[in-house]
């Protein structure tokens, strides 16, 4: 229970099935530093009043984790790593992973519970004929939150619910309501928890101020164009903030922090229609024989669309679309569908080579 609407309403809905409910709040913020003032921060201490609140109405048990430092473990330390490596990285992929249905999983099943359920936009459904469990987008679309998800195994689909994954968002408040929870109406949470007013640049410097050495900005052709104070803070795709002159629109197209280097060149630079991934994950367990045509995306925000799906071994495969994608950004992650399946994801690398 983060404290908000999808996962108060998600506890309700177990509740009114007739389950046996606790509530759980994984606390990720020390004590001594609540989480960021006045965002109502997902786990932070605004959240936990908010949780308890509702488990009372509900008639539940509720317990909050402390689970600060295995979220600075998994989670804050590899996302200021990746910006550091001049990677954009996905923090909620390895909280959802590593946190909720990793270490709170491990513990549910310590006390005998049967499964862990979040308030995730998602469906899990099991094949009939193979035994094998499916993750399913959203019946929401514009909510879907099943690209979070790609990394998950058999084993720890088999012990996932996610009650919400059938409702739109206007059906969960409309549910929230009827039951009288504190979180009805309470607004969505900002989209990286635990950075203040999505400032991701001063949050990295007050943790790790050596990681912003200045380099050159460079064309691509190599010629030095200006200068700037660290990769860590751009991203592919930018064009806001680079502090040059040009005549035409100029966009950040690769990071280099071997070199502190940071190349820019036009929007027709951004386009790729091949990519290679680390990490694959693919959810029915094995890898297709062979190339799989699927869907795909490489941000939350994005319809998937058609690529070809190739494993290659050691964790890696490689995706080849049929139409240019734009701003293929290192440490995102690339999510394959067929139709509403969940085929797997993997994490994208830097021109197309696994590191």
């Amino acid at each position: 229970m983060s404290g908000g609407v999808d996962s108060s309403v998600a506890a309700a809905l177990l509740v009114e099935a007739g389950h046996d409910v606790v509530g759980v709040t994984m606390r990720i913020w020390p004590r001594s530093a609540p989480g960021p003032a006045g965002t109502g921060a997902c786990c932070g201490s605004e959240a936990v009043d908010d949780a308890r609140r509702v488990a009372t109405v509900l008639g539940i048990p509720y317990y909050a984790l402390d689970m600060a430092d295995e979220f600075e473990r998994s989670v804050i330390g590899p996302f200021a790593d990746d910006y550091r490596r001049g990677r954009t990285p996905v923090p909620c992929v390895a909280c959802n992973t590593d946190l909720k249905f990793g270490s709170l999983l491990a513990r549910a099943r310590a006390w005998d519970a049967g499964a862990v359920a979040t308030g995730h936009y998602a469906r899990v459904s099991r094949d009939p004929a193979e035994g094998r469990w499916r993750l399913l987008r959203a019946r929401d679309a514009r909510k879907d939150q099943s690209d979070f998800l790609w990394p998950l195994t058999q084993p720890q689909l088999a012990a996932a619910r996610f009650p919400v994954g059938e409702l739109t968002k206007d059906e969960v408040r409309a549910h929230a309501r009827r039951l009288g929870l504190a979180t009805a109406d309470k607004a969505e949470s900002q989209e990286i928890c635990f950075v203040p007013d999505d400032d991701y640049r001063g949050f990295l410097r007050r943790r790790d101020p050596g990681a912003f050495r200045p380099g050159s900005i460079v064309d691509r052709a190599g010629r030095e164009l200006g200068r700037h104070a660290g990769v860590a803070g751009f991203t592919i795709g930018q064009r806001r903030g680079l502090g040059l002159t040009s005549a035409g629109a100029l966009y950040v197209v690769d990071l280099d922090p071997s070199t502190d280097r940071v190349t820019v060149g036009g929007a027709a630079d951004l386009e790729r229609d091949r990519l290679v991934v680390s990490r694959a994950n693919f959810i029915a367990g094995t890898a297709p024989a062979g190339p799989l045509r699927v869907t795909a995306k490489i941000r939350h925000n994005q319809l998937p669309a058609p690529a070809t799906l190739r494993a290659l071994g050691a964790g890696r495969a490689e995706v080849v679309f049929e139409s240019p994608q734009r701003a293929v950004t290192p440490g995102q992650s690339c999510v394959w569908y067929l139709d509403d399946e969940v085929v797997g994801g993997g994490v994208i690398e830097r021109d197309g080579s696994a590191s």
